[in-house]
């Protein structure tokens, strides 16, 4: 399956989307992990990435694009993929779908996760996070409200400097203007599934599963996958 998570920031996409990728058997791909890599490789696309993160902008529309086309050119995406952090913006999510396009194959779902905008500002700012295998714990939930150290691999917890009320506010601001019409953009074709994230991980996750599993045979009966 070819996958999208989409939700307002401290929704859970990366929580979820490493679940899903376990579940599915297909890689969770990040923006960051791609723009990483690409720096990584020393290719034009990855230094040119490069200049605009070390100014502290955003990497282009038409940089992030090709970056993306290169990723899911890769053996591991044969039998699918999900996308966090791309498509931001409607202009992404329309390259996207060209580039898909002209390979044949098209995105199978955009999956959403909702939570109102108080949770995701109170979830940002209370969020700490592990330098070591990024496991994500929200500190104003009573099961991490003590905990000082990741209990996967055990390092010390750290917050982000950014991850205050204040940017959290900024960041949705940004959010709503950018990436809210990407949902109705995928929403208009047909293509959107939303859970309700204001649930535990076990239940956004048994959500997800239930409805992407639907998605997956209808295409099976029809022959799209």
């Amino acid at each position: 399956m070819r996958l999208t998570m989409l939700g307002r920031p401290g929704a859970g996409k990366g929580t979820q989307g490493a679940l899903l990728a376990e579940h599915f058997g297909i890689p969770h791909i990040s923006t960051g992990s791609m723009f990483r890599d690409a720096i990584r490789s020393g290719s034009a696309l990855g230094a040119l990435a490069k200049r605009f993160i070390d100014r502290g902008h955003l990497v282009p529309d038409d940089v992030a694009i090709r970056i993306v086309e290169e990723r899911l050119t890769r053996g591991d995406c044969r039998n699918g993929y999900i996308l966090d952090g791309f498509p931001r913006t409607v202009a992404q999510a329309r390259a996207l779908d060209a580039a898909l396009h002209s390979t044949g194959h098209e995105l199978d779902a955009a999956v959403e996760i909702r939570i109102s905008d108080e949770e995701a500002v109170m979830r940002i700012a209370h969020r700490w996070v592990c330098p070591e295998c990024g496991a994500t714990y929200f500190r104003r939930y009573p099961a991490c409200a003590e905990r000082s150290r990741c209990q996967v691999c055990n390092a010390t917890l750290t917050q982000r400097e950014d991850d205050t009320e204040e940017t959290a506010r900024e960041r949705l601001a940004v959010y709503l203007v950018q990436t809210q019409p990407v949902i109705s953009y995928y929403e208009e074709r047909g293509r959107l599934i939303t859970v309700n994230g204001e649930q535990s991980i076990e239940e956004v996750f048994r959500e997800m599963v239930d409805s992407l599993t639907r998605v997956r045979d209808e295409l099976e009966s029809s022959g799209a996958l």
